[in-house]
């Protein structure tokens, strides 16, 4: 066992398109139970929860996303630095800022970089591959993991393997990295031996990363720099400063450094490894049915083969259907060939492009203080469930546009309404005039459900001027 400990680094900044309806840009993949009972972003940290191997992890996200994926990793029990950027700039920036970061800890720092949505079941072979990979690190190596191929696979980059490294067979200097193929290409590539699947994943020296980014991308390298010299503490979260990183190149480490640097190694990993890019990705991880179905939620179906379908709402029933991806979520149905799944992302461009909110949220929106959920909309008025967490409380908060009767049906909220305090219990309610500083709180030890009602000519998040908050958003349109 290597003396210093490795700085895992969890990049969660992805969107997940590919995963619409399910996955949208406020609740992407990673922070969604497609499998069992942990989130990617929890299977992700757990799998480098040996405190021997790796020092506490370093989480690199949105600003928007912040307070979710903080109550993910205490609710799976890891203590984590999460770093948040202001403006989304590929992984090649973040591989910066992290690299800068792990040296503030430790002047020998080791870095392991890690997508926070990739599914990798088997945790004792994931971390064999990593240690097998701490020699070539130690020697200045960029290494990254390359995934033995069990097929043709086109939706995944392929990393040609040159020469062993140290006499090693299982560790190789890179050849070159190959674009995702076409099938023609993939099935030679599948049957060659000398490829294997780009999995996206780096283990390397702070320093060697810092280096290759000096010499392969400066820009990138010089806008870390000032995003982390120009941050700053903000609640428990560093804040990237937001125009230096605005100033960065957008680009992938693997463009920026891994395809041109000549420190490039790879580890050949035989692991049931996935990134979840697709519904026909999700589809192959799943357990399925003698008939090659595999289901999750409220689902009947009748003579249906090698199908996925997915309920979070309503009944979904299916009949006569091969290879299909049926997905029914409150406010969205996909229905897609199992073998075109990939294209679903350009649902999502047409929806960003007509300004549709199916693209971003879901009905229910979470907030560091609980959630709510859009029950009605109509002209001038909306209804929604709000649950806030025991103890927790919205911020002191007035609107311009619009006024709230709240209707409680289960718990006590305290409710501040300009200079009043009231408690108001299960079954009662309270109204809230145009332009009155209100506030809701849970002093309860159970949530606080309650029906809102807005009614005016503007009903949207941004008609919300914080007085007083204690998640430190003031500064936030929603």
């Amino acid at each position: 066992m290597h003396s210093t400990r490795v700085t895992p680094v969890i990049l969660s900044g992805g969107v997940g398109a590919r995963l619409w309806p399910l996955s949208r840009e406020a609740y992407p993949k990673q922070l969604i139970a497609l499998n069992g009972s942990h989130t990617l972003l929890q299977e992700t940290a757990l799998r480098v929860a040996d405190r021997d191997r790796f020092s506490s992890p370093i989480v690199i996200c949105s600003e928007e996303q912040r307070f979710l994926i903080a109550a993910q990793l205490r609710e799976a029990g890891v203590a984590a630095e999460i770093l948040l950027e202001p403006v989304g700039r590929n992984t090649a920036p973040a591989a910066g800022v992290a690299a800068l970061r792990a040296l503030q800890r430790e002047a020998e720092a080791v870095v392991l970089l890690l997508p926070a949505d990739h599914r990798i079941p088997d945790t004792e072979a994931f971390l064999s591959a990593v240690d097998r990979a701490r020699d070539a690190a130690a020697a200045g190596k960029l290494v990254t993991f390359g995934i033995e191929p069990t097929g043709p696979e086109t939706g995944y980059g392929y990393i040609r393997r040159g020469a062993a490294f140290d006499g090693r067979n299982d560790v190789h200097h890179v050849d070159r990295f190959v674009e995702k193929p076409d099938l023609e290409r993939a099935r030679r590539y599948a049957a060659d031996g000398r490829h294997v699947w780009n999995a996206g994943m780096f283990l390397c020296r702070a320093d060697s990363m810092v280096a290759e980014l000096e010499a392969h991308a400066p820009e990138v390298l010089a806008a870390a720099r000032e995003a982390m010299a120009g941050g700053r503490t903000d609640l428990d979260f560093f804040r990237l400063d937001g125009p230096s990183l605005e100033a960065s190149p957008s680009i992938s480490i693997d463009h920026a450094v891994m395809e041109k640097t000549a420190c490039a190694a790879v580890v050949s990993a035989d692991l049931d490894w996935s990134d979840v890019g697709s519904w026909s990705a999700l589809w192959e991880t799943c357990h399925r049915d003698t008939e090659g179905n595999a289901f999750a939620g409220d689902v009947m179906t009748v003579d249906t083969r090698n199908s996925y379908i997915r309920s979070d709402g309503a009944l979904t029933a299916v009949v006569g259907a091969d290879d299909m991806v049926v997905v029914t979520t409150a406010d969205a149905v996909l229905v897609a060939s199992r073998d075109r799944a990939q294209e679903v992302k350009g649902i999502v461009d047409r929806l960003k492009r007509d300004g549709r909110p199916e693209a971003k949220n879901h009905t229910r929106v979470y907030r560091p203080w609980g959630a709510y959920r859009t029950l009605q909309t109509g002209e001038r008025f909306q209804v929604k469930l709000i649950t806030v967490n025991p103890g927790s409380r919205l911020s002191l908060q007035r609107h311009y546009h619009r006024a709230e009767h709240w209707v409680v049906v289960n718990g006590t909220a305290l409710v501040t309404r300009d200079e009043e305090e009231i408690l108001v219990r299960e079954n009662e309610s309270i109204y809230l005039p145009l332009g009155c500083a209100h506030r809701l709180a849970n002093p309860g030890k159970l949530p606080l459900n309650l029906i809102e009602v807005q009614s005016g000519p503007y009903l949207q998040e941004d008609d919300i001027v914080r007085i007083d908050d204690d998640f430190a958003r003031l500064a936030d349109k929603v």
